[in-house]
C-alpha cells in the first residue's frame, strides 16, 4: 500500500465506494457469508472494522467522519497515526483486498464485499473451500446478459465483457 495516501490524522472523512456490480451482486460486510469465508482472508480486526464502516453507512449513506483513534481504541487495538500500528495494519489488509481505497483525508469504502476470489479461497482449510463450493452452487445464477450490461456499465469493454459473461457462464 502506498503510506502516502494513509491519513496523516486521526479524524478522517469515509466515503461509500461506488461500484455498481459488487453494489449490485455482493454482500453485507455483517453477513455470514464474509464471517465465514472472508475473516480467514483479512483477518478479525479488517472483519470488524469494515463491520463498523457498515454500520455508520446505515444511518450515513453518503459518509461520515470518523475518529480513527477513538473507534479502534473501543474495538481493543492500538493505534498510531499511519499504517503501522495494528488498527492501521487492519485498514491495509481491507486495502489490499480491494475493501478499502485510501485517500488523502479518509476513505473510500466498500459498503458491499465481493465474493473471495478463488485465490484466496485456496488458503482456507478444506472444509470451508468446499462450503463456498456450496453456497455458490446454491446461490449464484448467472444472467449473461445482465452481467454483460454490469460489466460494460463499470467500464469493461463490451468484447471484453461479452468474453468475461461467457466465460463466467461455462464456468458456473
Amino acid at each position: 500500500m502506498d503510506t502516502s495516501a494513509f491519513p496523516t490524522v486521526s479524524c478522517v472523512t469515509v466515503r461509500p465506494w461506488v461500484d455498481p456490480v459488487v453494489d449490485e451482486r455482493g454482500v453485507d460486510p455483517r453477513s455470514t457469508y464474509v464471517e465465514k469465508f472472508w475473516l480467514g482472508v483479512i483477518g478479525p480486526t479488517a472483519t470488524w472494522i469494515m463491520r463498523r464502516f457498515a454500520e455508520e453507512f446505515d444511518h450515513h449513506p453518503n459518509g461520515f467522519r470518523i475518529d480513527l483513534a477513538a473507534t479502534a481504541t473501543a474495538m481493543g487495538v492500538s493505534y498510531a497515526k499511519g499504517p503501522s500500528s495494528p488498527f492501521g495494519r487492519a485498514i491495509r489488509r481491507c486495502t489490499m483486498f480491494g475493501l478499502v481505497l485510501p485517500r488523502s483525508d479518509g476513505f473510500d469504502v466498500r459498503r458491499r464485499f465481493p465474493h473471495v476470489a478463488h485465490r484466496h479461497l485456496q488458503r482456507l482449510p478444506t472444509e470451508l473451500r468446499d462450503a463456498h463450493e456450496s453456497w455458490v452452487r446454491a446461490t449464484v445464477h448467472i444472467d449473461i446478459r445482465d452481467l454483460e450490461r454490469h460489466l460494460i456499465s463499470a467500464g469493461v469493454p463490451p468484447r471484453t465483457a461479452v468474453s468475461a459473461s461467457e466465460a463466467a457462464l461455462l464456468a458456473s
